[in-house]
This record gives structure tokens, sequence and C-alpha cells, in this order.
């Protein structure tokens, strides 16, 4: 017997990856899922992430689906905006304070707390290395995010990632400065703007 043909067509339009709780939405059980990872019709990603064997596996998508007040930000922004090269060994993310995620997830990540009414500034869909769409911060919004944490960061880290966005040719400077004076850093943005030019 295979897999139930419902599960799997659900599984395929979401990129190949199934949550135990999107499973449950659809009336799925948790010890289904875990029957067929025995069976091998289903590898068990991160917790609670389910994937079709053979299939890629997309850590950033896989991260995303288990919240929908995910975003990604700072150091795995940079990389998805481009303004960086390194690909984060442990991706950022940001949500509301107001929000609480896993002890699961908290531990898989660094995150980053922000006022809710500031949670979707900056907010676009972007697509991971391995073609799947994510939620991320634009770059302006990066940048203001980095120079805010810059203390729980690496100085080098702040420092390219404004050489690389006052380099951008896609750079955005009135929509960065609209963002400093929301977050606060237009000093600090100003100084180093002016080590680097």
């Amino acid at each position: 017997m295979g897999m139930n043909p419902k599960l799997l067509e659900l599984i395929k339009s979401s990129n190949n990856m199934i949550t135990s709780s999107q499973a449950e939405e659809n009336g799925f059980s948790r010890a289904l899922l875990s029957w067929y990872v025995k069976k091998g019709f289903l590898e068990r990603g991160q917790r609670g992430v389910y994937v079709l064997p053979d299939s890629i596996y997309d850590d950033m998508y896989a991260m995303m689906l288990r919240s929908d007040s995910i975003i990604f930000s700072h150091e795995t922004a940079l990389f998805l905006n481009g303004l960086s090269d390194r690909t984060p060994f442990i991706h950022s993310l940001t949500i509301p304070s107001t929000t609480k995620i896993s002890n699961t997830l908290k531990d898989e990540c660094t995150l980053y707390y922000i006022k809710p009414e500031l949670h979707q500034i900056g907010l676009i869909t972007i697509e991971t290395t391995l073609g799947n769409t994510v939620r991320c911060y634009n770059a302006e919004r990066t940048i203001c995010d980095l120079l805010r944490s810059r203390s729980r960061l690496d100085e080098e880290t702040v420092l390219n990632a404004v050489k690389n966005y006052a380099s951008s040719k896609d750079k955005d400077l009135h929509r960065l400065d609209v963002y400093a004076s929301k977050f606060g850093v237009k000093t600090v943005l100003k100084y180093y703007m002016e080590v680097l030019l």
C-alpha cells in the first residue's frame, strides 16, 4: 500500500514538504506521518516537518513553514538579498514581541524580537537558493536591523553589509533614510556611511 493520494498531492503542492500541523488541518494524523516515515514514504526534516524521499531539503523554507510570524532577517536576509555571499550556519529570524514560538525552533535559530507595529516594515518574499519562496526583509530594513543589533553582531559583518549596500545598484537611499528614522538608527547610519564613503 502506498501513501494516501490526497496527502501526497498536498505535499507535492507544498514543494515536497508538509508540517504535522498542515497534515492535521487536512485530516491526517501525526501517527500516520510517523507510519509513513517507518515505511519509507516520508522522511523527517526539522522537528514537525516531513519531506518526500529524494527531494532536496530546503531548511529555510522548512523553518518558515513552522510559524506564520517568521521573517528572515539580519545575516540570513543579507544573504537572501545578495549583500553577502556567506550562507549563515544559523538562520536569523525576527518575530513580534507578542508572539510565542516553540522552544525547539528557538534552539535552531538566532531570534530577534520587535514591536508588532514594526514587524511588517520592509517585508518582501524572495527565493531561496533552492527556488522556494520565503518571507524576508528588504535590503534597507536589513541594514537598519544590523545597525540596531550591532552589539550582538560581528563588526566586520555590519561594515561589509553597509559597504555592499552602498555599492549596490538596487539601493533605495530614500527608503533607507525613512527606515533609519523609524528604527532610530539615523545617526549610526550616517557614521557608517561617512566611514565608508
